[in-house]
């Protein structure tokens, strides 16, 4: 396969969620392709071991923060800033689920917990970055949205009305920062082949059940994910804002 050259040099990008999974694919994607990054995770330990993968000095920064919290967001920002003196790129990469019971039986706690994590977070961090953005008069702000955002499934209810939140807030933002040069866009896979999803793909019988109703026939490896969040950073996209790309080998078509 032929590489595909995005053309990143020169560019500061910052993964929420960088130290494992599609976060760290990510990082590990845009200093091929010549930017300098910053990641945030809420683990030492990950985050260490991220900065000893990449092994990419100079151009890579990893923050421990918690971006459900507006202080640890604020103290994030201000160190990106610090170091690289601007942010060209947000990626809004965190996400995680609880199994949920009907949102009727279903503890204010945890609907919380999901919320602030996924929709709030993403808003916070949007929220800054759309400020130093405004001033730069230019930026790329990206979300990891989900399909389960588009339909409702069980155990999955809160996770799923975060997403759709998400991608709304990505509509908002696009058509209030358009006039600065900023785009705002979103990517939503269906299921992919991390450590996130691992109890479903992971036994066969589920697995089976999945891929019957995914077109393609198979999940989606993480690179199939990076691509898209790489052409919507690049200038390639310049002119598209207020849009989520669907990454799900087809299973919403059927």
């Amino acid at each position: 396969m032929a590489k595909i050259n995005y053309n990143l040099e020169g560019k500061v990008a910052l993964v929420t969620g960088g130290s494992r999974g599609i976060g760290l694919e990510l990082a590990r994607h845009l200093l091929k392709e010549n930017a300098k990054v910053a990641v945030c995770g809420r683990k030492t330990e990950n985050l260490k071991r991220a900065e000893e993968d990449l092994a990419a000095g100079e151009n890579f920064l990893a923050v421990e923060a918690h971006i459900a919290k507006e202080k640890d967001v604020d103290r994030l920002f201000e160190t990106v800033m610090e170091k690289f003196s601007k942010i060209d790129i947000l990626i809004n990469n965190v996400g995680m689920n609880l199994p949920s019971p009907p949102i009727g039986d279903t503890d204010p706690s945890m609907w919380q917990k999901i919320i602030d994590t996924n929709l709030n977070g993403t808003y916070l961090c949007s929220r800054k970055a759309s400020l130093i953005m405004r001033d730069q008069k230019g930026g790329k702000i990206i979300s990891i949205s989900s399909t389960a955002g588009r339909k409702a499934s069980p155990g999955m209810g809160i996770y799923g009305i975060a997403k759709a939140g998400i991608e709304m807030l990505t509509k908002v933002l696009a058509a209030e920062l358009a006039q600065f040069n900023i785009q705002v866009n979103a990517v939503a896979p269906g299921m992919v082949r991390t450590d996130f999803s691992k109890p479903f793909w992971s036994n066969e019988e589920i697995h089976e059940m999945i891929i019957k109703n995914i077109p393609a026939g198979k999940i989606a490896d993480i690179i199939d994910v990076v691509h898209p969040v790489l052409f919507l950073a690049s200038e390639g996209a310049d002119y598209i804002t207020g849009q989520t790309i669907v990454v799900d080998g087809g299973s919403t078509i059927t």
